[in-house]
């Protein structure tokens, strides 16, 4: 390439010069190509480690002039070519122009120009596109794409100078971070290492400090483990790392989120050597960080954040923080924990103003709201562009709603002295909620069917209410009062303060009134119900009378869904139930629906309308448990990871004893996944929920930690499994709520746990105080840290689970060992996931549907499959492989969905490596037969047709429909059986029941013989000869192959030509078949060959055919020598079809074999098919009288195949030959890295 010119003081260091003129120097940089010694080494080595250029481009050309000691570096190359390119053109172009120049300088700015034009040109088109990377950025991704042979489009992040420990000994080199890839190059001293590893391969990754190891990386994979240290910034390098590794996970679990992922903003402003990638993918980590403190919408994107200070007005002071700004929300989170946090909703803003600046409160900025509430923030850097920022999102924030959402909270809100809502005193009718104005407006989704839940059904439903009167009610009412007191100093709705003081409220339980209007302001749901009104009514008209997989588990759990709650026990309830939970399924089809979400609901749906505890579950599933109610629990698993893993921290003598008894698996997943709901009574439950939904899953793990600690020595002196779950279920069920209003529940989980002794009871609240006391430092941070650590255990551990599923799937119809099965679906999975992130358009790389048996969700196409085959086929056939490729992919494509599953795929490799020499002939006899062979691969054989020896008679010809029409009946009858099935397959793919009968018949034994295989006819026989000749290339025997294919197509085109002339005999009537006997132009000399030839071409009729015996004089020798041939199976002794032919024939035969093979010089497939036939047609001249007409009613039969190959030695031994397909997967994943999409790639093999 060319280069800006650029100024070198030394030419001769590390530089061999090679070519020389007057004005130009070629160079090779010392050590590159043959020899170099050990200045070749030292010099590799040094342009390693300092990352030299020179390692990329070790050819440059130097402009140069006799008096002047500079030089300037005007065009480098990766190789030869490149540079020699560039030399011819400045030799042709400006030598010349340059010898007429009397001044120096005048050559040297000459030249200068002239290169700088040529860049200028080249780039011209391409510099849109790489503005964004700056230039040393884009030299490293051009090394790392050289060095590890990868394709444009894999995108380097970054890459690191660090060392690489191999054994005790450390290589210095450097590490390259792309999307799907760690790749690692060194070079000390000649010895070179290279490493590519994928992300998804990756299972842990740690960052450490040893003896052995200085703060060092650890990255673990199935294989093996890698230590790299001596990073400049290790923190950040290991960041990086594990968000890479995180995406290749999001990618396993679900290949939307990962496609999602991809398309990444444009940056505004380039910085200095940070790639835009790496740039956004901080951004990104910045915006699940803010949308996790604030609990916002999963598209809200942070814009910027800056330091000020926030006056707080219920403590009167000024707090230190930071205010985030984003497209919808200003956010402010104090520098102390929880001193307070603050979201304001710009739909809620009203007015942004500058306040003036003074000494005491430098550049002030006052934010109103709807709500009659002011925030002020000072000490703000750069206050005008702030205002400028949230001026632009305010403009883009609509003003009016179209929601009666809002309509009637403002009505609610519109009375004289009601604007603020804090004032409102608790007795007011009009202290109500949003939540509550909402639940008095009914909704009615199901005219005509079941009332609609308006309001939460706790109030509908409500019993006893002397309680309401007695001292419980009255710590109620003290409640109540506590939080109107909070909301009147705090805020109330989602502009409050949220400080330590709401903590502590909400830790002494919510009051049931207000219950349902907290958790939507704390778990974020109320934004997302505002900003999308009649989203659920939408969704619940869609999903009305809507059937599948999902609705049916919905339907089947609805009555098991807190049936002891008298709201649940009618048919309201259940209504409202089946409502929310089928809307859910609709709007997320990936997650449809799971056990514990229909318990979780039901409680929603207490105290909250159906709107908002759809809205509710919304946050629960999508955000604050993300990856729980999947058809995996992934993320309930993963959870589960970090709860051993702090046990491990806070509870070591425990730790080991619940991992032997392997309790903590058992009980987490029921803990986490129904948040206590199913193992607490539901009084005491609610509370827990409570502090969930402020806190997050840390206050889940807690507990957790606190229920442990509490029952520490019990468990301690267990024996097994059964004992902890008892002492463990005992507990939870007498944690009691003595403060609840609610008549008490009967808890059937307590029914089946309790024992003789009196239950000794704990409150809830001493449990909760208890768990902040010991646990308390657990930190939200912290806990995402130990998620992304622990998603990848869990989700190559269920990946793991998946192989073996699969493998022991079809390890019993397939004929490799369990090994190679599982090498097999390695690289397999590897080519459908690289079509996931290199490949463009294609169909397999469409997410892939988790609710699908583990056997179908991995499907490939058929180019992938193509590259597959080239690579692991033991039938090579050079550029023909890849059209053999394609016939095997659509004869195990039996669905034509154009996709096939690893099943389908090992079914296919295991015919080419296992089985005897029959089976494998009868795959390569099928792959030249219907529906592999494509009609259109068949016309080039009419070229050929115009070789073969046709005497087509008027009666052959009628016999010729005959038996096409009989063939297109069968046909007709093999497409009826396989009809229904691909009908059904495609009408409703999912359809479960589909997949049950699917494997119902896979179970059946079908048994195919080779009398089941179909005739083949003559274009089909000319492509099979294609194949087999293609096949034999480059082999060792090559010449000995070629001789007994062209001894067996000869044969075989004698019989098939002969065959014709008799086998439309039994069809007639006797005396019609003694008439074409006197008219049959066959002569006297070929007779014999005929009438024997024939009895092999009719072996495939059935011998008790009646009408055999009624032939005329010739059928009675003719069915004795066919019986005497059907006797010996094998082909080979008295009736084997060659020893039938004279010796004479024989040698003619060998000799034109011979002849022919050696004059086909390149064995293109036109000039193989023409050999082919020429060997077959030495007793006759009829051919050019037909034209290009493929001859219809001539036909051969696999047994007569199968027959004439084994007369030939070498034939069997090849197709006996054992390929061992361990080492062609290991040789398949040197070069799995290259990719070639559309042939815009080339293929290189790189060490790997």
């Amino acid at each position: 390439m060319w280069l800006g010119p650029e100024e070198v003081l030394l030419a001769g260091a590390l530089w061999v010069t090679e070519r020389a003129n007057p004005f130009f120097l070629l160079q090779r940089r010392r050590g590159h190509g043959k020899g170099g010694g050990l200045t070749g080494l030292l010099v590799g080595t040094l342009d390693v480690v300092l990352d030299s250029s020179a390692r990329v481009a070790p050819y440059r050309i130097l402009h140069q002039t006799q008096d002047s000691q500079v030089y300037w570096a005007v065009a480098c190359g990766s190789s030869r070519k490149e540079i020699t390119k560039h030399w011819e053109w400045l030799e042709n172009n400006l030598l010349q122009t340059l010898s007429i120049f009397d001044n120096e300088e005048d050559i040297t700015t000459f030249v200068k120009g002239k290169i700088h034009g040529i860049i200028a040109e080249e780039n011209k088109n391409e510099q849109p596109q790489s503005e964004e990377d700056p230039g040393k950025f884009k030299e490293a991704e051009l090394k790392m794409r050289k060095q590890f042979g990868m394709p444009e489009v894999e995108k380097l992040v970054n890459y690191y100078s660090c060392s690489y420990w191999k054994g005790r000994v450390p290589r210095q080199g450097w590490l390259y971070l792309t999307v799907n890839h760690l790749c690692f190059y060194s070079f000390l001293l000649g010895k070179e290492v290279t490493l590519v590893i994928q992300w998804v391969d990756v299972t842990q990754l740690e960052k450490n400090a040893t003896l052995l190891f200085p703060e060092c990386i650890k990255v673990s994979t199935r294989d093996s483990e890698l230590y790299f240290s001596m990073f400049l910034n290790i923190n950040e390098t290991f960041k990086l790392m594990e968000q890479l590794a995180n995406i290749a996970m999001r990618q396993l679990l679900d290949n939307e989120s990962f496609l999602q992922d991809k398309s990444l903003p444009k940056p505004r402003k380039p910085l200095k050597n940070i790639s835009a990638l790496k740039r956004d993918l901080d951004a990104r980590a910045k915006n699940e960080c803010y949308r996790a403190t604030f609990r916002l919408p999963k598209d809200e994107c942070l814009d910027g954040h800056t330091d000020c200070t926030l006056w707080t007005p219920f403590n009167k002071m000024h707090i230190p923080g930071q205010m985030f700004v984003s497209n919808n929300y200003i956010c402010f989170a104090s520098k102390a924990e929880e001193a307070c946090h603050l979201i304001v909703p710009l739909r809620e803003v009203t007015i942004v103003e500058k306040a003036d600046s003074s000494s005491v409160l430098p550049s002030p900025l006052s934010i109103s709201t709807k709500s009659k509430m002011t925030f002020f923030f000072a000490n703000l850097k750069d206050r005008d562009f702030l205002v400028q920022r949230i001026s632009d999102f305010l403009q883009r924030t609509p003003s009016k709603k179209p929601c009666s959402i809002e309509r009637e909270w403002k009505w609610n809100l519109a009375d004289p002295g009601c604007e603020e809502v804090p004032e409102l005193p608790s007795s007011s009718p009009l202290a109500v909620s949003p939540m509550s104005a909402l639940s008095n407006r009914p909704v009615n989704f199901c005219a005509g069917e079941v009332p609609t839940a308006s309001q939460g059904l706790l109030k509908l439903f409500r019993r006893n209410s002397e309680e309401l009167l007695g001292p419980k009610g009255a710590k109620e009412k003290m409640k109540e009062e506590s939080w109107n007191i909070h909301f009147s100093e705090y805020g109330r709705g989602m502009c409050m303060y949220r400080t330590a003081k709401t903590r502590g409220l909400v830790q002494k339980g919510i009051p049931e009134n207000l219950r349902g209007e907290l958790w939507l302001l704390f778990s974020g749901a109320w934004n997302e119900m505002v900003t999308h009104p009649g989203y659920y009514a939408d969704l619940v008209e869609k999903s009305m009378g809507k059937y599948n997989l999902a609705t049916e588990e919905i339907e089947r759990d609805l009555h098991r869904s807190m049936p002891e709650h008298p709201a649940f026990q009618n048919e309201l309830g259940i209504a409202a139930l089946r409502r929310v939970l089928t809307a859910y399924a609709f709007r997320n089809p990936t997650i449809g629906y799971c056990q514990a979400m229909n318990i979780v609901t039901s409680v929603l749906l207490l105290y909250c309308n159906e709107e908002e505890a759809f809205w509710l579950l919304v946050a629960l599933c999508e955000r604050m448990l993300p990856d729980y109610y999947n058809t995996r629990v992934v993320g309930a698993l993963v959870d589960q990871g970090i709860f051993e893993e702090l046990t491990r921290e806070y509870l070591p003598q425990l730790s080991e004893k619940m991992q032997d008894l392997g309790v903590i698996s058992t009980i987490s997943l029921s803990w986490f996944l129904t948040l206590f709901l199913s193992v607490m009574p539901f009084e005491s439950a609610v509370v827990i929920v409570d502090c969930f939904f402020y806190e997050g899953i840390k206050f889940i793990l807690q507990v957790s930690l606190a229920i442990l600690d509490a029952n520490m020595e019990k468990l301690l002196q267990c024996c097994d499994e059964g004992e902890a779950m008892t002492i463990l279920g005992r507990y939870l069920d007498n944690v009691v709520n003595r403060q609840s209003i609610s008549p008490p529940i009967p808890h059937l989980h307590a029914l089946l746990t309790s024992g003789d002794d009196p239950p000794l009871e704990i409150d809830i609240f001493e449990l909760i105080k208890t768990s902040y006391e010991k646990f308390s430092n657990l930190k939200a941070d912290d806990i995402e840290q130990m998620r992304f650590k622990q998603r990848l255990k869990v989700i190559q551990s269920l990946e793991d689970t998946a192989k073996k599923s699969v493998v022991r799937a079809v390890s019993s119809d397939i004929g490799f060992s369990i090994e190679e099965l599982e090498e097999l679906y390695v690289v397999f999975k590897a080519k459908y996931l690289m079509s996931c992130y290199w490949g463009n358009n294609r169909a397999a790389a469409a997410r892939r549907d988790q609710s699908l048996p583990y056997l179908e969700q991995y499907r490939i196409d058929v180019e992938q499959f193509k590259e597959l085959f080239i690579s692991l086929t033991p039938w090579s056939c050079g550029a023909h492989t890849p059209v053999l490729a394609g016939r095997l992919f659509r004869l195990l494509d039996e669905n034509r969905d154009s996709l096939i599953n690893f099943k389908e795929f090992v079914t296919g490799m295991s015919g080419m490596y296992h089985g005897d020499l029959t089976e494998k002939l009868k795959v390569l006899y099928k792959l030249h037969l219907p529906p592999a062979l494509n009609p259109e691969e068949t016309e080039s054989a009419l070229e050929a047709t115009s070789y073969f020896t046709e005497d087509v008679t008027t009666e052959e010809l009628d016999f010729c429909l005959h038996c096409e029409s009989q063939e297109t009946q069968e046909d007709k009858e093999r497409r009826s059986e396989n009809g229904p099935e691909k009908e059904e397959k495609g009408t409703s793919p999912q359809d479960y029941r589909y997949y049950l009968r699917m494997w119902a018949k896979e179970k059946e034994s079908k048994k195919e013989t080779i009398k089941d295989l179909p005739k083949m006819s003559q274009e089909q026989f000319i492509e099979l000869c294609k194949t087999l000749y293609n096949m034999f290339s480059e082999d060792p025997v090559e010449q000995e192959l070629y001789h007994a294919i062209a001894t067996v197509a000869s044969l075989l085109l004698r019989i098939g030509e002969v065959g014709k002339k008799f086998s439309n005999r039994p069809m007639r009537k006797s005396e019609d078949c003694k008439a074409n006997n006197t008219q049959d132009p066959v002569s006297e000399e070929e007779s014999p060959t005929s009438e024997q030839s024939q009895n092999s071409a009719v072996e495939q009729r059935p011998q008790a055919d009646h009408e055999d015996k009624t032939c005329g004089d010739a059928q009675p020798e003719k069915t004795q020598q066919e019986n005497q041939t059907l006797g010996d199976g094998s082909g080979e002794g008295q009736g084997s079809p060659l020893q039938l032919l004279s010796d004479d024939e024989t040698k003619d035969d060998m000799s034109m074999s011979s002849y022919s093979m050696v004059s086909t010089g390149s064995l293109q497939c036109e000039d193989i098919a023409d050999d082919t036939v020429l060997v077959g047609c030495e007793g006759s001249s009829s051919a050019a009288r037909y034209g290009s007409t493929i001859d219809t009613d001539w036909s051969i039969s696999f047994e007569q195949i199968l027959a004439s190959m084994l007369t030939e030695t070498a034939l069997v031994n090849y197709f006996e030959k054992k390929v061992n397909i361990l080492q062609k997967i290991k040789d398949q994943k040197k070069v799995e890295r290259q990719f070639s999409s559309s042939s815009d790639y080339e293929l290189s093999s790189v060490s790997g």
